[in-house]
């Protein structure tokens, strides 16, 4: 997912938060509310690759990451990188339905170009992350809906 820009790894979200310059911590503490706003229930917050994430805990779904089968698996997070704030969201990755309809929202709701990777959009300007469609993001898959997908798609 990344490796964040911030000093030391923290153990936890307000402690990554903390250590975030001010108008970093502004944007990623507003990303973390519409997050968790709109998060379905069943996914779990935590403090993974270095960076706040949310994950499908192994007491839902026992065999984990495929990567790591000791790991919960991994569905989102966000971090504060050198040169931007990332959202990672590995739905958008594994679920090309899903990506359509990122991509088709995106211009009604963004007043910036789109500039993502498989799963990782990278928000330049912090003050121009479109919230609102993030939080209509996160309410498209529920933790049974990402397991579905991760074990067709990813887990192989």
């Amino acid at each position: 997912l990344g490796v964040s820009a911030v000093s030391e790894s923290p153990v936890t979200v307000a402690a990554y938060l903390r250590q975030l310059p001010e108008d970093r911590r502004a944007a990623c503490t507003r990303l973390r509310t519409t997050i968790k706003a709109h998060l379905p229930a069943g996914f779990r917050e935590v403090i993974g690759y270095g960076m706040p994430g949310y994950v499908v805990p192994k007491t839902r779904y026992p065999a984990g990451y495929h990567c790591d089968p000791s790991l919960p698996l991994p569905f989102a997070g966000f971090a504060s990188q050198k040169g931007h704030v990332a959202l990672y969201h590995m739905g958008l990755y594994a679920d090309p339905d899903l990506m359509g309809w990122w991509q088709q929202q995106w211009p009604r709701h963004a007043s910036t170009r789109l500039d993502m990777g498989k799963s990782c959009v990278r928000f330049k300007k912090p003050e121009a992350i479109p919230f609102d469609l993030v939080g209509l993001l996160f309410e498209r898959m529920t933790p049974e809906d990402w397991i579905a997908c991760y074990e067709q798609r990813v887990r192989r």
